[in-house]
Parts: C-alpha cells; sequence; structure tokens
C-alpha cells in the first residue's frame, strides 16, 4: 500500500474516473464512469450493473449476519469474511469488464471503490463510531490495472465524525451543474439520506432513517421474493397508524443532524403482526415519513426534492413520498441524472478528491470536526 500521492499525477485537469458501489440492498455492482478533476463533473462515461446471483447475494448477507454477531467484540468471522471478500472481487472485475470493453468506452486512469457495508455503529457523544467495509485492495487493483482509492470513511470516523453519508460532496456537485434554487438530493437505498444546498450555497447532510431495507426485508421474510415489485403489496395494504405513531415517536427523530445509521437500526421486526400487505404498506409509510421528518430538520426548506437510488422505482415509495413533503418531488431521470448510478459515480468523484487532498467530509455532512480528505490509495 502506498498512500502517497506523488507517484500517480493528481487530476488538475479533468480525468476519466471508474466509480464501485454494492449497497446494503445486496443486489448488484453498480459501475460508472465520469470526467472530473475532483471539484466539477465535465461529463459522464459508461455506466452498468453487474447482478449478483443468489448464491452471490446469500454470501454476502452471511457476512452481513456474522458481522452483526460479532459487533467489533471477540475473533473477527474469518470464514463468512473471505467468501464474501472472493464475491466481491469477481463481480466487481466482472463489473468493471463490462464497462470498459464497449470500443468507445473511455479509459479510466483511476478508480474509486466503497466496498461491502456489513457493520457500521453511529458515533455518539462520548463515544466514537466504527464502520466495516469490506474489500481487497491488493486483489482489485492487480485485476484492474489502474490506482485504486478504498477505504473512504475510516479517517471520518476516526476524526470522530459519523463516516456517513460521503456522496454530499457529490451531490453537491451535480446540484452545481442545474444551478438555481435550493434544492435537496435524497438517496433511497437501504437507508435514505439528503444532501441540501442551502442558498448560501453550503451543504447540510444526514441520514433520515430508513428506506428499502425494512420493506425488503419484510416481503424476503415472507417469502415474496427481494423486494416489493412495482410496490403492489404496499398499495394493496392498509398503514396501520397507531403503529406508524410509535415509530415515528423514536429518539432518533428528535436527534439534531448531521447523524448516521446502520441499516439494520431500523428493521423489519417493526411490524411483527401484520399481514404481508399491511406491513409492507406501514413500513412504506414511514420511510416516506423519516425522510419528511429529516426535511424538517434543515435550517432551510428546499424548493424541490430530487430522489435517486433504489427505491425510486418503488411507485408506492415515491406516492408516499409526494404526500408527505412540503415540497416538489422529482427523480434523477427528471433533472437529467443517471439514478441508478450516482453512489457509483460519488466514489469515482471522491477517488479524483482524493487525489488532490481536497476534503470528502464537513462538520455538516458528517459531524467531523473540520473539512477532511480520506481514502487510501493503492498505487
Amino acid at each position: 500500500m502506498n498512500t502517497a500521492t506523488e507517484k500517480t499525477p493528481a487530476p488538475t485537469t479533468p480525468v476519466w474516473v471508474a466509480g464501485f458501489m454494492s449497497g446494503t440492498s445486496l443486489d448488484a455492482v453498480d459501475a460508472a464512469m465520469i470526467l472530473t478533476d475532483g471539484e466539477k463533473v465535465t461529463d459522464f462515461g459508461p455506466a452498468v450493473e453487474r447482478r449478483y446471483s443468489a448464491a452471490e447475494r446469500a454470501t454476502l448477507q452471511a457476512a452481513t449476519d456474522a458481522a452483526r454477531a460479532w459487533n467489533w467484540t471477540g475473533p473477527i468471522p474469518e470464514a463468512p469474511f473471505r467468501a464474501a471478500l472472493e464475491v466481491i472481487t469477481r463481480t466487481h472485475y466482472e463489473a468493471w469488464m463490462l464497462l470498459t470493453s464497449p470500443a468507445r468506452a473511455p479509459v479510466p486512469l483511476l478508480a474509486g471503490v466503497h466496498g461491502q457495508t456489513v457493520l457500521h455503529r453511529r458515533a455518539k457523544p462520548g463515544q466514537k463510531g466504527a464502520t466495516l467495509q469490506l474489500v481487497d485492495p491488493f486483489a482489485l487493483r492487480k485485476a484492474i490495472g489502474v490506482p485504486l482509492v478504498c477505504d473512504f470513511r475510516s479517517a471520518d470516523v476516526e476524526a470522530g465524525g459519523q463516516g456517513a453519508p460521503l456522496a454530499p460532496a457529490y451531490h453537491g456537485a451535480l446540484l452545481d451543474r442545474l444551478g438555481g434554487e435550493a434544492a435537496c438530493v435524497l438517496n433511497l437505498g437501504g437507508v435514505a439520506n439528503i444532501t441540501a444546498r442551502l442558498s448560501d450555497g453550503s451543504l447540510v447532510a444526514f441520514d433520515t432513517g430508513p428506506a428499502n431495507g425494512p420493506i425488503d426485508e419484510w416481503v424476503e421474510g415472507h417469502g415474496r421474493g427481494t423486494h416489493d415489485a412495482g410496490g403492489r403489496l404496499a398499495a394493496s395494504g392498509k398503514v396501520h397508524t397507531g403503529l406508524l405513531a410509535q415509530l415515528l415517536d423514536h429518539e432518533w427523530f428528535s436527534e439534531a443532524p448531521p447523524k448516521s445509521l446502520d441499516r439494520y437500526d431500523f428493521n423489519a421486526s417493526a411490524a411483527r403482526g401484520l399481514s404481508v400487505e399491511d406491513g409492507a404498506a406501514t413500513l412504506t409509510a414511514f420511510s416516506a415519513a423519516a425522510v419528511a421528518a429529516g426535511i424538517d430538520q434543515l435550517p432551510e426548506k428546499p424548493a424541490r426534492v430530487i430522489a435517486c437510488g433504489g427505491g425510486r422505482h418503488n411507485p408506492a415509495l415515491m406516492a408516499a413520498l409526494r404526500g408527505a413533503l412540503p415540497c416538489r418531488l422529482m427523480t434523477a431521470e427528471e433533472a437529467g441524472w443517471r439514478g441508478d448510478s450516482i453512489e457509483a459515480e460519488a466514489f469515482a468523484y471522491l477517488a479524483a478528491r482524493r487525489m488532490r487532498d481536497l476534503p470528502l467530509s464537513w462538520p455538516m455532512t458528517t459531524g467531523v470536526p473540520a473539512a477532511l480528505t480520506g481514502g487510501q490509495l493503492f498505487l
């Protein structure tokens, strides 16, 4: 490992950078290329998705379950982690080949890889957080053949930040391309997070609560697939308003931002005892209400919220959000963005920033005491 930048030129002029993201929904490796100098996004290259097979997904879930049982106490669960690393390396390499194989594909000079989050503990007063993303940077660097940046979150956590969310730097660059009024980017992954650009240009970001995670867990736990396809289960159920009010009474919603969550801090057990349809409806309404509660915590209300991530494909969740939010909701595509690739693009952008030692996080995005760079470079 080499964390110095002298041997690889920092991109003071725009270069093509590849980014990779595998989220807590365990559905796919997303890969994308952008042309960037780490400050502005000049152009967009190819974007691909390498879906996980059922067996690969089961291996990653087993590593996540083992990490949660371990929780940084006792022997590291080496066998499930080793199996997961094999899946991560192989599937990321296959995503790289898909990304770079077209005849007209640009040649990336750098790659940013998030890795697979299997455990995240948010920082609390008097207690540092902790975070773990599985990736084998040596094997992956050798496979793809370009310098690699990974381990983006550890420096922020070590400095006292939440280590999440990290996409706000990139969200800000996308919003700069749009110009105009104060706006908010909403990422609907396993957890929901928002990045608000205020009228003075500053960024405020934090996790708002659950998004797809508990819904997916609920549906899969009832043998109805891996997610609520088309939002059909939620649309055919009824929201349990008493339970919804109880869920929203959680101390999380009164905690001041910035703040972050582990994927399992809110889970499907919240709907225990309900029918499959009513549980899906209630968990969907809860995710939307949690986002609305987060918007209420912003120092300035946005004129519009732009939704990206897998949750925007769920019509029931989008309808619930439209009913809960105090402003216009639009999709990433309506803003001219690639909604399924933004997280992958973000880690390409962060890799370019790492090469120039530019900040990845700020006090109002992760709670870190001062603007901070991060990530480790593997040459």
